[in-house]
């Protein structure tokens, strides 16, 4: 699929976006029949052990989008701008371009920025938006809090979505937001939104792959975890260090003659 192609998915199927940051993950993913790929500044958390995403560098997203690249040869992918590395249009046309050179896709860069939308459209670089929690302006926001919960703030987030669209973005992600402000949005613009904890109604959903396939102890509310991959690799490292230390494993089975 061509992220051209996801307007015309738009009320006739619903989107489906999962996060990579490495080369086994995103070869699974490929295979899968997903449409696309977020190597998300999410990776600083679930990764790299980072408090939050505002530590993330762009030299590491460059890493891991490499590694995904390698993995994914069908699914388009998007490179998720870090935290300062699109304060200017300057910046943001080189980071942008080195995201591409590293097998991006396309960008995804968070809130309204008009004028570096427009110069990376410029330069043919495709850009999705970020609505609702953005992490990397959590200290400005409250935290990891839900947003656009009173009418204020619920119609910020429409007028800002119709301004992205304006701005010629190819689709918005949509973050913990009452479910009715995201219904609201998904109704008001052309291009597809995909949500994470912003309910039903949005043209497609995006999860961080670790949550759900349960690596973690902590689950957001809109978490469904369809395996519990923790427990399963707890148990399988235990019975692997009772046998070695048992003596059990290798046996000569395991072993060359």
């Amino acid at each position: 699929m061509k992220l051209d192609d996801l307007k015309m998915l738009k009320k006739k199927q619903k989107i489906v976006m999962l996060t990579a940051y490495d080369y086994q993950i995103a070869k699974l993913l490929d295979n899968s029949g997903i449409d696309l790929i977020l190597v998300g500044d999410s990776l600083g958390m679930v990764v790299l052990g980072y408090k939050n995403t505002k530590e993330v560098t762009m030299q590491e997203m460059l890493h891991h989008t490499r590694a995904v690249a390698r993995g994914a040869q069908n699914t388009p992918i998007i490179g998720d701008m870090p935290i300062n590395s699109y304060n200017t249009v300057a910046d943001a046309l080189e980071n942008a371009k080195n995201f591409l050179n590293a097998g991006a896709h396309g960008v995804k860069i968070e809130g309204n920025k008009p004028r570096v939308i427009k110069a990376l459209l410029t330069e043919n670089v495709p850009v999705m938006g970020h609505l609702g929690l953005t992490p990397q302006s959590i200290h400005k926001i409250g935290g990891f809090k839900v947003q656009g919960r009173t009418e204020e703030t619920a119609k910020v987030l429409i007028e800002e979505s119709k301004k992205l669209e304006k701005a010629g973005i190819f689709s918005l992600v949509l973050e913990a937001i009452p479910w009715k402000v995201a219904k609201k949005i998904t109704e008001s613009i052309s291009i597809p939104t995909i949500g994470i904890g912003a309910g039903p109604y949005c043209d497609g959903q995006v999860l961080v792959t670790y949550d759900m396939l349960g690596y973690f102890d902590f689950k957001a509310k809109f978490v469904k975890r369809y395996l519990n991959l923790k427990e399963q690799i707890l148990k399988a490292v235990k019975e692997y260090n009772q046998e070695v230390r048992e003596d059990k494993f290798p046996d000569i089975s395991y072993s060359y003659d």
